[in-house]
């Protein structure tokens, strides 16, 4: 039976050695060939290696290694599902792994949540079609409409985490081939990046973010280590998108409401042209919802009765 501990501000060290116990224990039950995993050679203890947990949840070895440890660090809703799924958690694992990591189970809204609302989302959908999105300082993407969604690629063709337009400017290759001005795109997004990383350094979702980036991407890691700061983003950019051809926006950034790591970006055509091929985009996505969330969001939106 499934013992579920509740932390108690005196509990905390307990709950994160017990978070440790429990992380470590579900790890050593899974083998490599139950996740799609090589063996990889001699294993000096049972189960998945740390480093292959991380991966599979898309976190950083040492952030994780740390999570195991009982470190005192706090796993966003995001990383602490990714966690459970990637050791294939059943419900009452999972209730117990958000007890221990997070002092609440999935579901329960945290007091700092709730930064988008049913009118940033009806906003979003007024927009239409211009491409508008509300995005936070590490380039997650909390809310898009359809024209900001297929604008390039389906942004929401995928895991959660990889709905950041850093990931996928340096780690998907169609988002890549879009900027004609790729070196520059990106050398811009890494510095404001680096510009906003002092009001998070005790967020470990940016450190798991960065630590990913320098892993799996040569010209993140190479851009990271020349320590740019740029704090102004770009007024224009020009898309190639494959579904319309090329469109030119003017970016408009308006930052919510007491929320400055938070902005909502609406992405306006420049000329007639480009009008024309947002309009075109919006009718062969007309099928797809006008707006979509993060899951994290969608949970905290208020359910409207039928």
């Amino acid at each position: 039976m499934l013992i579920l501990v509740v932390m108690t501000p005196q509990g905390n060290l307990t709950a994160r050695r017990e978070l440790g116990s429990f992380l470590r224990s579900r790890r050593e039950r899974i083998t490599p060939d139950h996740v799609g995993l090589p063996a990889g050679g001699r294993r000096r203890t049972p189960g998945l290696r740390r480093e292959e947990v991380a991966m599979l949840a898309g976190v950083g070895v040492t952030w994780y290694t740390w999570l195991e440890q009982g470190r005192d660090i706090s796993p966003s809703p995001e990383v602490i599902d990714a966690i459970a799924r990637a050791l294939r958690l059943d419900s009452d694992e999972r209730e117990h792994l958000w007890l221990l990591a997070a002092g609440r189970v999935a579901g329960e809204v945290d007091p700092s949540d709730g930064v988008v609302t049913e009118g940033h989302l009806a906003l979003l959908a007024t927009l239409m079609p211009t491409p508008a999105c509300i995005q936070t300082d590490k380039f997650d993407i909390l809310a898009s409409n359809a024209s900001y969604r297929f604008l390039i690629d389906d942004l929401d063709n995928g895991p959660v985490a990889d709905r950041n337009c850093m990931v996928r400017a340096f780690l998907d290759p169609v988002w890549a081939a879009t900027y004609p001005d790729y070196e520059e795109a990106t050398a811009r997004m890494v510095g404001r990046l680096r510009s906003a990383l002092p009001r998070h350094l005790d967020d470990p979702s940016w450190t798991a973010l960065i630590e990913r980036m320098r892993t799996e991407s040569p010209r993140f890691r190479q851009l990271w280590q020349q320590r740019e700061v740029v704090t102004s983003a770009a007024p224009q950019q020009v898309f190639h998108s494959r579904r319309v051809g090329a469109v030119r926006v003017h970016f408009m950034r308006l930052w919510l409401e007491n929320t400055p790591s938070v902005r909502l970006i609406s992405m306006q055509p420049v000329t007639a042209a480009d009008a024309r091929r947002l309009t075109r985009l919006a009718e062969l996505v007309a099928s797809e919802p006008v707006v979509t969330t993060r899951p994290s969001v969608t949970a905290q939106l208020p359910v409207i009765a039928a």
